[in-house]
């Protein structure tokens, strides 16, 4: 009997946990009729940080901080829209259309019900930034490297939101650091049992994400890379990370592809991507270099007042330089034309005064021969002596 109660009481002490992470009880806070999700806090830390590193970065590449903000206004929103188009259209497709939609015609826009990719984020934002950097006559590659380490870093903090709703976890795991979910959470898997441990995907990623923003600091103060690869190598980077969590270690729903999740393809073409862009600004970057053309100014002091002209803006300048360069042209043919007028005219008074003086000359040559007075003749007489 002693020994059934020391067995069982064996089995009860290694079927718990001696470390693990715990999640947390609430995911939002009540403040009268507002309801603040603390995901919502870690994604506005994350803005606030990429704001903060990359301004401080713009303003050391020469730019004015305050463009950084005015080009987050077109970015943020931008990158909304992509992450809720990212989710609806990419990783949940059946919860919106088709035979197990929710039957709610309007569900794809109810961002507050939860349901954003960061991959949609960065991509449609990084449309936004392409255009507002053209409205503000900014260099997109320049402002894209100055970026790029607050974002991943604004990631670092996002993965956090993770944590706090119990989601996007990874495989059951007996790791001391095992991340404990509710069993009455709608995101605990039903085959498993309760007490299961599971890998902190959110963690991980968050921590790689830290890593990714001080290496790509660490290599922009080091001078190692050319305009545009710090831009490309975070996204190399992010890849490479985000495909090995997908395709080993995250058991959430997804759609398949191939037989695989759909993320793991996605992953993989950024992997494609930045190895691609980065390779591409190294060598444009040597091919400068080479033939001794230097990198303009980062940001013009100057907007585009007419939006509509946002993207005419290269071609105006063109024509306006064309312009003043002909403008220049005439002015030089009108002032050369003139000196030659000048030139001439003085040759013609020269050869006027010469030949003034050459009639003055003879005219008193003429004057001083009428003066003169006749000489008298010379008598002849013949004196001869008759000898």
């Amino acid at each position: 009997m002693l020994s059934l109660v020391s067995s069982a009481a064996v089995s009860a002490v290694s079927s718990v946990p001696l470390a693990s992470i715990p999640s947390p009880d609430v995911s939002y806070i009540q403040v009268g009729p507002l309801r603040i999700h603390f995901y919502a806090l870690c994604i506005l830390a994350g803005i606030a940080v990429c704001l903060w590193l990359s301004g401080k970065r713009w303003a050391q590449m020469g730019g004015t901080r305050e463009r950084v903000y005015d080009v987050a206004m077109w970015a943020i929103p931008a990158g909304i829209v992509g992450a809720r188009a990212y989710h609806v259209l990419i990783t949940d497709p059946g919860s919106y259309f088709g035979p197990k939609a929710s039957g709610d015609p309007l569900a794809f826009l109810k961002i507050w019900e939860g349901g954003i990719g960061i991959m949609g984020a960065v991509s449609v934002g990084a449309l936004g930034a392409w255009y507002a950097c053209r409205r503000y006559r900014m260099n997109f590659a320049a402002f894209a490297d100055a970026v790029a380490p607050g974002i991943i870093l604004a990631q670092a903090f996002g993965r956090w939101g993770n944590w706090f709703n119990q989601e996007l976890f990874g495989k059951p795991t007996t790791l001391p650091w095992g991340l404990q979910i509710d069993a009455n959470s709608p995101n605990f898997p039903s085959q498993y049992p309760a007490g299961t441990l599971f890998h902190p995907t959110f963690l991980y990623e968050s921590l790689w994400n830290l890593l990714g923003a001080f290496l790509l600091i660490y290599l922009g103060k080091k001078g190692v890379l050319k305009l545009g690869q710090t831009l490309w190598l975070y996204v190399l980077y992010y890849g490479v990370g985000r495909l090995f969590i997908e395709a080993f270690l995250r058991i959430d729903t997804s759609e398949m592809l191939l037989g695989l999740r759909i993320h793991v393809w996605t992953a993989g073409l950024l992997v494609v991507l930045g190895l691609t862009g980065f390779i591409v600004a190294g060598v444009r970057a040597s091919a400068k270099a080479a033939a001794g053309v230097t990198d303009g100014p980062v940001e013009e002091r100057g907007t585009a007042e007419n939006p509509s002209d946002v993207l005419e803006t290269g071609s105006k300048d063109a024509a306006e330089d064309d312009a003043a360069s002909t403008g220049e042209k005439a002015d030089d043919k009108k002032k050369a034309a003139k000196k030659t007028e000048n030139t001439s005219n003085v040759s013609s008074a020269k050869d006027m005064s010469k030949a003034k003086a050459a009639n003055n000359s003879a005219a008193e040559k003429s004057g001083e021969a009428q003066d003169r007075p006749s000489q008298p003749k010379e008598e002849i007489t013949n004196d001869s002596d008759g000898s």
